[in-house]
């Protein structure tokens, strides 16, 4: 089955959609990437997003509309992503949507909200779509996050050692072999909101890591934000800009008076390696394969390397799985289990009482016609 993932993440700059073959071959399942196409969201959608994420208030009337408008988007993205890699013949859409809040409290999901209207993208494309991945799970018990982790143990096992598959995104993730998941704080969160603060909005995020390689770590600021009580919660455990957004960062920093803006990155990158490392070192991981955003900043993944001496670090596109896409190839798996009404979590991972079949199925122009269901659960992820 040809499947086009759609994904946008915690830093909303962009859609991205990833094509890929997918079969059931016995018990495993077979991947081969078709490519990824990425469409950024125009301005002023971009600037309408961010003024209705928390900590900021917002209206009935623009949630309606940014649904809208993030559907059309997500249409966009889909149908370039059809033609141009998938030569008109794709045969499912799998859409994460925008997250604009989850709502956790005290260690529990109790619910949370991705936009992205999906009957504009089946109308727009044809397609059937799977969509609202994240309920179900967050109705059993569940964190409704990371759910990359049932792709993650797909795909680590059989590896030697102890992998752990790290997501570096606006919040960062992991997913160890033994099926232990959880986020672990912000990945880029901090980071992207203090080059926008200080820029003037001018810089979305820190580009190649180079306002964090000109700074220094300041200690006591580090040892403010490492006091922040969610890193010292039992997984399994989820977050987001609810909690990691520019207020928080300037509670942080109430009486250090004028930091320079390199040396407050330099620390907010720390932040990040020094709360990913903590959190890989808890599972004795051997080796951690990256992806997402963050990979690309190389002050970054340096700091992360410096904090796990001795533990192999590499990104995964060298095992085949384009770290810029990986996210959006999971959600096409996802999507995949979905349609053959197969579970698409482990309890495990996201703390539900049971795994469960994911999301909301849009029918395509033509009408539902789904798949016979499969007979066997996969237990790894081949790249073909």
């Amino acid at each position: 089955m040809r499947v086009i993932g759609l994904m946008s993440g915690t830093s909303y700059d962009a859609i991205d959609a990833a094509a890929a073959d997918l079969r059931l071959v016995d018990d495993s399942l077979v991947l081969e990437p078709l490519g990824m196409v990425s469409e950024p969201y125009d301005d002023d959608l971009r600037e309408a997003l961010g003024a209705a994420l928390p900590p900021r208030r917002t209206s009935m009337a623009e949630v309606c509309r940014l649904d809208t408008l993030i559907g059309r988007a997500f249409a966009a993205a889909a149908g370039r992503a059809g033609g141009e890699l998938c030569d008109g013949r794709a045969e499912l859409v799998a859409s994460h949507g925008q997250t604009v809040y989850h709502w956790a409290e005290a260690g529990r999901v109790h619910g949370t909200l991705q936009l992205g209207q999906p009957a504009w993208i089946a109308e727009a494309t044809g397609l059937t779509v799977v969509s609202d991945f994240r309920p179900r799970d967050i109705t059993v018990g569940g964190q409704g996050a990371p759910l990359v982790s049932l792709v993650d143990l797909l795909w680590l096992n059989g590896r030697p050692g102890t992998p752990v598959a790290l997501n570096l995104g606006g919040i960062a993730n992991l997913t160890a072999s033994d099926g232990t998941a959880f986020d672990t704080g912000p990945g880029c969160a901090l980071i992207d909101a203090a080059a926008r603060g200080f820029s003037g909005g001018r810089l979305a995020y820190d580009a190649d890591g180079a306002l964090a390689a000109r700074g220094r770590v300041h200690g006591a600021l580090l040892s403010r934000l490492l006091a922040e009580p969610y890193y010292a919660l039992k997984p399994p455990k989820t977050t987001g800009k609810e909690l990691f957004h520019l207020g928080h960062l300037q509670d942080a920093l109430a009486g250090f008076g004028t930091l320079p803006a390199e040396d407050v990155v330099a620390t907010l990158t720390m932040l990040t390696a020094r709360t990913v490392a903590d959190a890989v070192r808890t599972l004795d991981a051997t080796e951690v394969i990256a992806s997402g955003g963050g990979t690309r900043n190389p002050t970054l993944m340096r700091m992360l390397g410096a904090q796990l001496p001795g533990v192999t670090l590499r990104a995964s596109g060298e095992l085949g799985l384009p770290s810029d896409a990986k996210e959006a190839y999971a959600f096409a798996v996802l999507g995949f289990l979905t349609v053959h009404g197969l579970p698409g979590t482990v309890p495990r991972s996201t703390g539900a009482r049971h795994a469960r079949v994911l999301g909301s199925v849009t029918p395509g122009r033509d009408g539902l016609r789904l798949p016979p269901p499969a007979r066997v659960r996969p237990v790894r992820l081949v790249l073909n």
